[in-house]
């Protein structure tokens, strides 16, 4: 036995080894001959290989075995430098899930190298090291994201991330802070940022909205906030104004008249001057940052109100909880939060104990009303029925 037991075939050729195994080797469409990535234990494992992979050729589904060599990391970095209308900040979160999750322990492998056991245990090892599951979501969407691209380019045949539920987050809903605890944190903040508070929770807007806010685009005697812009941070750190987050963003927001005294307080001691002029800034006058914001005012604010855990968009949530139990439906909650989806406007549509039983006594109300007009309409001498059962109870 060796290299020269070998025969030709119409397509390919197979050879069997000094180790008894069989070797298949073919010219692909490009015309560089390559061998099976593996040997063989049979010669007819080796021909019924070499047919199988004619038949990719003849069907266009052949994939360049050299072309999915690219490591991971390389074509990673390409892949999201080649999205032009990923936000900055979404390209550093991209950036960052790579750096810290993706390529220390798939980084150097190969494209086509990535296959269903490795990503398992990959996402394994990261909630192994307590990764929180809402990181190891994000990490776990934009790798298969990348693979599906890769699907796309002709590198792999099937995307090796298969494990379902993998990428949904399934973050514990936040708590809503109450009125008291809106206004101690109001109270306790810088008060050049107290409307800042008191706008994102009865606004129900997002940080970067409130940032970008000119004095033009707030109407003190209609009560109502113009969006039409956010302001960002390019990847190099400088901030940049922008469009909202979606065309839903564009909108106009009520607030309510109790908070508007200290808008008008705010626009007269620290707003910049001119319809254009910014309604929040830094104490310097510049833009406002958010990290520079959440160390400087933020974090000393919620430790003095003792409201530690408690984030900025904390607000938002309140707001738009608020709204919903004052009976928004879901179309005015979409409208005010700015949203073109239900999915989140439908998080604060659920009932709590308080309000069904707001509900249930409406509807004991109701019916005791409806009750006693059919028996008054039935027979207007007869006692009520209401009136019956308290004479029973009396007489019980």
């Amino acid at each position: 036995m060796g290299n020269n037991s070998g025969r030709r075939r119409r397509f390919g050729a197979v050879r069997e080894l000094k180790s008894g195994q069989w070797q298949a080797r073919y010219r692909g469409p490009d015309g560089v001959i390559r061998p099976a990535d593996k040997t063989f234990p049979s010669k007819t494992d080796a021909e019924v290989w070499l047919t199988r992979k004619e038949a990719e050729i003849l069907n266009n589904d052949w994939i360049d075995p050299d072309a999915g060599r690219v490591p991971l990391a390389e074509y990673a970095a390409a892949w999201i430098e080649e999205r032009p209308n990923l936000r900055p900040k979404t390209i550093r979160l991209y950036q960052y899930l790579l750096r810290r999750h993706l390529e220390p322990a798939l980084g150097t492998r190969g494209v086509a190298d990535i296959k269903e056991a490795q990503v398992r245990r990959w996402r394994k090892g990261l909630l192994d090291a307590n990764v929180s599951a809402v990181t190891a979501a994000k990490a776990y969407r934009l790798l298969k994201a990348i693979m599906n691209t890769a699907v796309d380019d002709g590198l792999i045949k099937r995307n090796p991330c298969r494990i379902k539920g993998a990428g949904q987050e399934k973050s514990p809903e936040r708590a809503a802070l109450s009125i008291a605890q809106v206004y101690a944190l109001a109270d306790a903040i810088d008060q050049r940022y107290r409307s800042l508070v008191l706008l994102g929770t009865f606004g129900s807007l997002r940080f970067g909205e409130l940032a970008a806010l000119s004095r033009g685009s707030i109407d003190l005697e209609a009560r109502t906030i113009r969006v039409d812009r956010q302001l960002t941070e390019t990847i190099s750190g400088a901030p940049a104004f922008g469009p909202p987050k979606s065309e839903a963003g564009l909108r106009l927001v009520p607030f309510p008249d109790m908070i508007a005294a200290d808008l008008r307080w705010h626009l007269k001691c620290f707003a910049q001057d001119g319809d254009d002029g910014l309604v929040f800034t830094s104490p310097a006058g510049t833009p406002l940052r958010h990290s520079n914001f959440y160390r400087r005012f933020w974090l000393k604010a919620t430790e003095k109100a003792g409201l530690n855990a408690v984030h900025f968009h904390d607000l938002r949530h309140t707001g738009n909880a608020l709204t919903a139990e004052a009976g928004a439906n879901l179309r005015e909650l979409m409208e005010r939060m700015g949203h073109s989806s239900t999915r989140a406007a439908l998080i604060y549509l659920h009932s709590t104990s308080e309000r069904q039983r707001k509900l249930a006594d409406a509807v004991g109300k109701a019916a005791r009303a409806e009750l006693r007009k059919a028996q008054k309409e039935s027979d207007p001498d007869e006692p009520s029925g209401t009136n019956v059962a308290r004479r029973r109870g009396r007489a019980s």
